[in-house]
Parts: structure tokens; C-alpha cells; sequence
């Protein structure tokens, strides 16, 4: 029986051969974006693993491990459990953790003792000399000898034990390579050891993690070979080991996500085994809690993307489905046939499922390499479907990426398999039966499933509108990205929740038209009516499928221009410019020569608080000796005079296109003589400025460039934030003063304005004015250096000419690098890829989808055309019909799905502020519909449209009237 069913099997699919590629191609795209995902998590995984290996606030790599035994009361050591708690530490240990190890330093003492010299003539007996004898595996690949030689590996002649010491603790001990001392061993035993220095090292790099413990608490000590250490004084002399350190730093790079469970749960458990092979011996310094981090936000970058990616793979789903179905339906009279004559249910359902797991083995072959090129197109999105060529982030398969790939299988397979069981439990008058019923609506309408999701995604905009699910955090600060993943799980919800509403009013409005126009409508016209009419129930899947693939698009589009766009624009508005520089002003204090004074002469002069007088007394007074000197009080300094650095030299610097100076210094504003707190003042070159700052022209009531001009027409004038004129009542023309720590400087008011770049008006008022014009009224105040860049322009060799020019420089702040370290965050382009994948992935399955459905459609309905022209219907009247019904169910779901989906995002967009900056959030948060994007998904829509037609010509051209009316079935 199986070589036939396989015969049979294989026979059924290259009957319905596009039927089963389209459904392969969509469990393959299932397949690639479930797995993407994972792979790229993974990889996201290892770039965060390569920042912190980088040295950590303990001054530690990431993956330190530190295992330490310390005896408690001198007690005799077990030599034989040090050995096996050794063995296993330096051999087992490394095996079961999995990762190379770039450092290992195992290191054994004993306990210190005050030493004293052998020969007190040649070394300095009364100096206090605490040492401790120690071993260190390694140490001559990890030290260079610099004075004599390393020592023997056994102890020498006479039981003199061979040490080396740092160099610089040699001479904080005044010792010198050739002393010996007398080591005396405490607890009893009645030991001196004679320890003779033979050499002095120092270390190759002091970095190095070899060194963990610091250089300060090797200086104390005396190391001897490892031989010597364990045979000598642990073996023969019995002396008891004080503490054993077992260092390892791993190498975490290449962790993967699924590693990270069992690594950390075998760290949990390695203090237990260390404490049976050897009491009192544990962990001290573990990367379990770096693991824990790792997991923590691989679990968080997973959750978010596959929360991003749920409603595109819901689509894709839907779409395998969709395909099932129509594959189904048209063998439907063939299952029911089989049935009839003998098949049994079973034998049925075995053909289906063995279908669905050959096509399964084969997307699960294939899928997971376009996985692969997905997940590296991910790692190298830098905004919405922009994709630039930098160093992607480092991807590979997992064990988690299998188990995704699997389980979009299953459920692909599923998908299948169980409406082909219920068609292999009907018998062949059940079929006809069903065909009797086909008016019935689907399930969703008689369970008023779409009223229930829409008052779903309704709730779920309720708690978005009270800012109750807007606690999802991803890492990310607030200005840059912060990602709510339900922010498109729920839209995705209220898109499809919409669209089978507005489906369910779909024969309503056409029985409808029907009713009014059944009298004048032209034949083409009324056919379509009533043939949507009567069977609209079969054009529903479609019309889904698009609505949910282009309305996801769209919000997808809106949402990632939306979070690139304000994510961009609050960078640039907190930096105002391309690059600010500040400079360093040489400044000098001027003293008041009235403070100070009326110190007299009497053999020196008074003193200030400059000196004291010269020739005796204390600061302020005058004095003795020579005497007679006056007092005086101490000479302040009221100001300090700044040296203006040159400015010329900034608009002569190479990729530099425009500079600017721009003074920020804080002062109290004052109104109508009374003061309202503190301020910033803000002076500037219009013209100047003009050329340099970032301005959205939105945020203003006119053009930017109107207040700048106001600005040049008069000296003291000034721009003045808008709440602190509707606060205080103020109107243009209108004197407002700030009061600076030289004097106080009075202005006009010109404009008033909601917003101005760098400035937050809810945290500082702030007052815009001409600089030169406050250069008048108060000495120097050192400004800022605002730079326009050219495009591609470095900042590095500005600052080498500055710096060649004699200008130092105290801070340089280039905005175009902090939004570069923004678009490398695994998180935001983690998102970007994701919807940028998820828009095109939701414009190829759209096209196919309508192609397919269409061509099936059209396949399935000869016989009904071959009826209408042998009634009469010319070929002119048969393709507007056809061309009528497309559009009344394409056309109308394409515009719905473009409806609902702008709908969703006006709806829901806003709520990507979170609730800790939606407040203040400067410049305002707006919803960005990119034409480009809508040009994009406009473009695909009229080739589905023109396709769609082309292949409606196609079969008309070819309609046979005496082939296509015969007697049987639609086929």
C-alpha cells in the first residue's frame, strides 16, 4: 500500500502543481523569518558579549571565574582532596564549561611571616619586613626577569628555598638579589625556612587578567616554584597551606542563546562540587550574573522582535492556509469521490499529512539559509528598508532557531492537514449538501468574532490611552528607542478586527446597489452585483489576506519612519548643530585695588591676601619684624577677564561649511522689575547661525529665519519662549532684563516662539539675543563654536589643525557620531530590519496571493463564462465584468487595507511616547507617513491590478464556447 499511496501522493501535487509551489513558498518565507529572528538574537548576543569584555567596573573581564580555598585555624591540609579539587579545577572544569579561556593563573600561599636577614652586616636588620611565600602557575610566560635568574624547581642544597620578587617591592624592602632571610613558619610547628632572592621580574603587560588580585598584593610576596611549594612544604615539612586561588578568564564571544541557560545553571552548582572535592573551598567572583544580564536582554530582543514579527507571520500563515483551502476545494470532489468509493478516512488524512511533511522537510531545508541572509539584512538596517553596508552583526544557526523553523512547520502543517480532515469525513452527498448551504455566512460572522476582536483592540487602546501598557522597556533611553512590542501586536488586531467588520457590511451595501440599480444598471454591472452578491462568501479570504498585508504595511511604514524620524530629530535638536566645540578662554582674575587696602610701611609692605606683606606678618596684616605695617583687608578678585580665543581660524577649516559662535551662560530673568528664576540666555550671529542650526520648521508659527531677521533689526533685541509670555502676560515690544554675574542686560521682545534648538522651555526659560550686542553691556563670556559640516567631513583632522593652531580644546560634540552609535544599538536595528523585512514581506505575499487567488478563480469558472457567452454576452461585456468584480473585491479591500492602516497608525502611533517623556517631550512627537513608501505600496497595487487584468484577458482570449459548455463539473 505505500508505493502506490506515494505514487498517488506525488501524482495529486503535480496536478495541482502551483497550488503546491505557492503553498511551499509560503511555508519557506514562514520558515526564514521564524528563524531570522533567533539568528539574529543570537548574534545581537555576541556583539553585546564583545562590549562588556571589555574591562567592567571591577576591572575584570566578563568571563571571570574565581574559585578560592582559605583554611580555617591552621589545620593540617589534606593534600590528597587539594590534589583532586586541583585536578579537577585545571582539567574537568574547562571541558564542562565550553569556552576557550584567554588567562589561567592558579596560585598557592602560606601564611606570612615577619622575615628577618641571614647576614644582618649586608642587609638592614631594623627595617619591618612582612612577606608571604607563594607560588603562581605560569608566571615566567606572564613576567620577564630583569636582575638575576628565576628560581630552581626544587629546593636547593641545604634547604634553602629559591624566591624572585617584583622589582619595585625589591626596593620598597631595601633587598637585594642575592640576600637570604629566615622565614619563620607560625602554628607551632617549630619551622624556619632560609629563603634566598635569586631574581627580580616584572610584569610583561600589568593589564593582563593574570594579575587579578592587583600589583599591590604581589608586592608582599615571595614566589617559589610550584614543585618546591607543593613537594618541599606541603609534603615534607607539613606545613598547612594558608589559601589556593584558581583564576580563569573565558572567552564568551561566540555564546550562543541556548548556552546560556545550561552554562548558568552549572556555575550555580559548582560551588557545591568544589566544597565536596575540598572544604571550604568556593566561588568568588562568577559570571553567572554577566550570564544573567545576557540572557535578560536576549530574552527581551527576542520577545520584542518576535512580537514585531507575530502579525507578518500570522499573515504568512494565513496566506499557507488560504492556499490549503483553495487547493482543497478544488480536489474536494475528488476526496469525496475517494471516499465514496472505498478510501478510508485514515488513507486520506495520510495523504494530506504526507504532503504537508514533504513540504515541511523541504522549507526546513531551505528556510533557515534565507533565514540566514534575513537575519544578516536585520543586523545591517540602518532606518526603514535602508540597508547599509557596514560590518554586520555576526549570525549563525541555533539550536533555537531550529526549534522556531520546527514550529513554523507544525503549524503550517496543521494548517493543512486539519481542513483536509474534515473534508475526508464527508461523503460525496455530504459535499452536495454543503454546496446546497454555500450562502451560509463564514464562522467568524455567525460567532461575530470581528465585533469581539474590534472591542479587543478597542480595550487595548483604552489602556494605551491610559498609559497602563507602556512599561515595556528595551533597553534603550526614552530619547532614543523604546519600543512598546504591543504597540504592534494590538494594531495588528484592530487592522484585521476592521477589516472582517467592514467585510461583513460587504453584501449588505452590495444587495444594496442591487436593489436601487436593477432597473438602469448595464449588464456587466448587474452581473457582477449578483454574482458578488450570491457568493461573496468566496471572495472573503482574498479580500482579507490583502487588507491585512497592505494595512500592515502601512502602519509598519509609518511606525519605523515615526520612531527613525523623532528619534533622529530629539538628537538633533538637543545638539542644535553638526559638531559643537568649546574652547579653552585664558582667563585672569582683575583685582578691585580698593579691596586690600590701607596697609602701611614699616619696614614691609602691608599685606594682602596676595602675600602676607613682604617682609614679615600674616596674610591681611602687616607686621613683624620691621613692624608698623597696616592691615588690610584680604584683595579679591571681582572678575575674571577672558583672552577670546580666534574664531576666524573655524571658518577656514577644511569639510567645515559654515561656523558659528553661540554663547549659553545662565542668568536670572527679570520681568517688570521682579525676577522669575533662572534662565538661559542664548546669544548669536543671525546670520551666522542661520547657516549652522538644526531647525523644524514645524515647531515654529512662521519660518525661523523671520525671527532671525527680527533679530538684525534691532540691538537689543529678543526671542522669548511662548509659556513664559502667556504666563507673564508678555507681548512684542515689551522689556525683559537677565541679570548676569557682571551686570544686568535689558532686551526688546521681537518674537515669541514655542521652541529653539538646544533649549527646553518647561525646564529653563530662555531668552535668544544678538551676542555682540551683550558683549556690549558685560565683559567676555566664553560661547560655543557651532560647526555646519560638509557631507562626509571628519571631525578628527579639525581638531589635529586646532590643536597645531595653539587653540586647546575642552569638549568636541559631533551629533552625526551619536546618531551612528544610535543605528548600531541591537534593539533599533533589530526593529527597523524587522519592519523593513515585514513590509516587503507583506508586499510579496499581497501580490502572490491576489495572483494566485485570481488565476484559480478564474480557472475554476470556465464553464460559467462559456454559459454567459453562449447566452449573448459579447467578450467586451464578459471582461467588464470580470474587470468589475475585481475591482469591487480587490480594489475595495486595497483600499481599505490602505484606509485601516493609516487609520491604526493615527490611532495608535502617538502612544510610542512613553509615559516618562510624553510630557516633555521636545520637539513634539509626530506620526510620519513617508510618500515614498506610499509611492512604494501604490506601485505594487497597480501591478496586482494590471496582472490581475493581463490574466483576465488572457483566459477570455482563449474561452471556447463548445469547450467550455459540456456536460460535468466545474473543474
Amino acid at each position: 500500500m505505500g508505493v502506490p499511496l506515494l505514487r498517488f501522493l506525488f501524482r495529486k501535487m503535480w496536478n495541482t502543481r502551483w497550488l503546491t509551489l505557492s503553498t511551499l513558498a509560503g511555508l519557506i518565507i514562514a520558515v526564514a523569518f521564524a528563524t531570522s529572528i533567533p539568528m539574529y538574537a543570537d548574534g545581537a548576543l555576541k556583539r553585546v558579549v564583545a562590549k562588556s569584555l571589555q574591562e567592567q567596573s571591577t576591572g575584570l573581564p566578563a568571563g571571570s571565574l574565581l574559585m578560592r580555598y582559605q583554611s580555617t585555624g591552621g589545620d593540617k591540609t589534606d593534600l590528597a582532596k587539594l590534589e583532586q579539587v586541583n585536578s579537577y579545577i585545571t582539567d574537568e572544569l574547562p571541558q564542562e564549561i565550553g569556552f576557550p579561556h584567554d588567562t589561567y593563573s592558579g596560585s598557592m600561599t602560606i601564611r606570612g611571616a615577619d622575615i628577618s636577614p641571614v647576614d644582618p652586616t649586608t642587609v638592614d636588620a631594623s627595617r619591618n619586613r612582612q612577606m608571604t611565600i607563594m607560588t603562581m602557575t605560569g608566571l615566567d610566560q606572564k613576567a620577564e626577569l630583569v636582575q638575576g635568574r628565576w628560581f630552581k624547581e626544587a629546593a636547593a642544597s641545604g634547604d634553602t628555598i629559591e624566591a624572585v620578587m617584583m622589582e619595585e617591592a625589591l626596593y620598597r624592602s631595601d633587598v637585594h638579589v642575592g640576600d637570604e632571610f629566615y622565614y619563620p613558619v607560625y602554628g607551632g610547628l617549630n619551622i624556619t625556612l632560609k629563603v634566598k632572592i635569586v631574581g627580580a621580574y616584572k610584569p610583561i603587560k600589568d593589564t593582563d587578567p593574570y594579575w587579578y588580585q592587583g600589583m599591590e598584593s604581589v608586592m608582599g610576596n615571595l614566589l617559589i616554584s610550584e614543585q618546591a611549594f607543593k613537594d618541599t612544604l606541603l609534603g615534607d615539612m607539613k606545613i598547612p597551606l594558608q589559601n589556593a586561588s584558581w583564576y580563569y578568564a573565558f572567552d564568551l564571544r561566540e555564546i550562543q542563546t541556548s548556552q546560556i541557560s545550561p552554562l548558568g545553571r552549572k556555575l550555580e552548582r559548582l560551588n557545591i562540587e568544589l566544597y565536596q572535592l575540598l572544604p571550604d573551598t568556593r566561588v568568588d567572583i562568577s559570571f553567572a550574573d554577566t550570564l544573567a544580564e545576557f540572557k535578560r536582554q536576549s530574552v527581551q530582543l527576542q520577545t520584542l522582535l518576535f512580537t514585531l514579527a507575530a502579525p507578518m507571520i500570522a499573515m504568512v500563515f494565513y496566506y499557507i492556509a488560504m492556499n490549503a483551502r483553495q487547493s482543497l476545494e478544488k480536489q474536494r470532489s475528488d476526496i469525496a469521490v475517494l471516499r465514496s468509493r472505498g478510501a478510508g478516512t485514515r488513507q486520506i488524512i495520510m495523504i494530506y499529512l504526507l504532503e504537508g511533511l514533504l513540504l515541511g522537510l523541504v522549507a526546513m531545508a531551505t528556510g533557515p539559509l534565507i533565514g540566514w541572509f534575513m537575519a544578516k539584512s536585520i543586523g545591517s538596517a540602518d532606518g526603514f528598508l535602508a540597508f547599509v553596508d557596514r560590518k554586520s552583526i555576526p549570525v549563525g544557526f541555533s539550536m533555537d532557531a531550529i526549534i522556531a523553523g520546527s514550529a513554523a512547520v507544525l503549524l503550517a502543517v496543521l494548517s493543512t492537514v486539519i481542513p483536509a480532515v474534515m473534508f475526508a469525513r464527508s461523503s460525496i452527498v455530504g459535499y452536495k449538501q454543503q454546496l446546497a448551504r454555500s450562502d451560509r455566512g463564514p464562522l467568524w460572522q455567525r460567532w461575530f468574532l470581528d465585533v469581539l476582536l474590534l472591542g479587543l483592540s478597542g480595550y487595548g487602546w483604552y489602556m494605551f490611552n491610559e498609559r497602563q501598557m507602556l512599561t515595556f522597556k528595551t533597553g534603550m533611553t526614552t530619547d532614543q528607542l523604546n519600543v512598546n512590542p504591543f504597540l504592534f501586536f494590538v494594531p495588528a488586531i484592530a487592522i484585521f478586527s476592521l477589516g472582517l467588520f467592514f467585510l461583513r457590511l460587504f453584501p449588505l451595501l452590495l444587495k444594496l446597489f442591487n436593489l436601487i440599480g436593477r432597473k438602469f444598471l448595464p449588464v456587466p454591472l448587474y452581473l457582477t452585483l449578483t454574482q458578488l452578491s450570491r457568493s461573496s462568501k468566496q471572495y472573503y479570504p482574498l479580500m482579507i489576506l490583502l487588507i491585512l498585508t497592505i494595512g500592515l504595511g502601512v502602519y509598519n511604514a509609518s511606525a519605523a519612519r515615526t520612531i527613525d524620524l523623532n528619534s533622529t530629530e530629539r538628537t538633533l535638536y538637543r545638539y542644535g548643530s553638526d559638531v559643537i566645540i568649546k574652547t579653552v578662554w585664558d582667563g585672569r582674575p582683575e583685582i578691585n585695588p580698593n579691596a586690600g587696602a590701607g596697609g602701611g610701611n614699616g619696614g614691609g609692605n602691608g599685606g594682602g591676601s596676595q602675600g602676607g606683606g613682604q617682609g614679615g606678618g600674616n596674610p591681611g596684616g602687616g607686621g613683624n619684624p620691621g613692624g608698623g605695617g597696616g592691615g588690610g583687608a584680604p584683595q579679591a578678585p571681582s572678575k575674571i577677564i577672558f583672552n577670546e580665543p580666534p574664531f576666524e581660524i573655524f571658518r577656514s577649516l577644511e569639510g567645515v561649511d559654515a561656523a558659528a559662535r553661540v554663547l549659553q551662560t545662565k542668568g536670572s530673568i527679570v520681568i517688570s522689575g521682579r525676577s522669575i528664576g533662572q534662565g538661559t540666555l542664548m546669544g548669536i550671529d543671525n546670520v551666522d547661525f542661520s547657516k549652522v542650526a538644526w531647525f523644524r520648521n514645524d515647531l515654529f508659527p512662521a519660518h525661523p529665519y523671520r525671527y532671525l531677521d527680527l533679530l538684525g533689526y534691532y540691538e537689543q533685541a529678543a526671542i522669548i519662549p511662548s509659556g513664559v509670555a502667556e504666563r507673564y502676560q508678555l507681548k512684542l515690544g515689551d522689556e525683559v532684563s537677565v541679570g548676569l554675574t557682571d551686570g544686568k542686560v535689558s532686551f526688546v521682545v521681537v518674537g515669541i516662539l514655542p521652541y529653539w534648538p538646544t533649549q527646553y522651555p518647561d525646564q529653563s526659560p530662555f531668552v535668544i539675543a544678538n551676542l555682540d550686542y551683550i558683549y556690549d553691556q558685560v565683559p567676555l563670556i566664553p560661547y560655543e563654536v557651532w560647526l555646519k559640516m560638509k557631507d562626509g567631513a571628519k571631525v578628527a583632522p579639525l581638531v589635529t589643525k586646532l590643536m597645531d593652531s595653539g587653540i586647546d580644546l575642552a569638549s568636541v560634540d559631533d551629533v552625526r557620531s551619536e546618531l551612528l552609535v544610535q543605528s548600531k544599538h541591537p534593539t533599533r536595528g533589530g526593529v527597523f530590519g524587522i519592519l523593513s523585512l515585514g513590509f516587503l514581506v507583506s508586499v510579496l505575499v499581497s501580490l502572490t496571493g491576489y495572483l494566485l487567488y485570481w488565476f484559480f478563480n478564474l480557472s475554476g469558472r470556465i464553464v460559467q463564462f462559456g454559459v454567459l457567452r453562449a447566452m449573448g454576452l459579447s467578450r467586451k461585456q464578459l471582461t467588464g465584468m470580470l474587470l468589475l468584480e475585481q475591482l469591487f473585491t480587490g480594489g475595495l479591500a486595497i483600499a481599505l487595507g490602505l484606509g485601516i492602516g493609516t487609520l491604526a497608525s493615527e490611532l495608535f502611533l502617538p502612544f510610542l511616547q512613553t509615559a516618562e517623556n510624553v510630557e516633555n517631550a521636545v520637539p513634539p512627537f509626530r506620526v510620519v507617513f513617508e510618500q515614498q513608501d506610499m509611492l512604494q505600496l501604490y506601485v505594487v497595487v497597480g501591478f496586482m491590478l494590471l496582472t490581475g487584468a493581463a490574466m483576465l484577458f488572457l483566459h477570455i482570449r482563449k474561452l471556447r464556447v463548445h469547450q467550455a459548455v459540456k456536460m460535468g463539473e466545474e473543474r
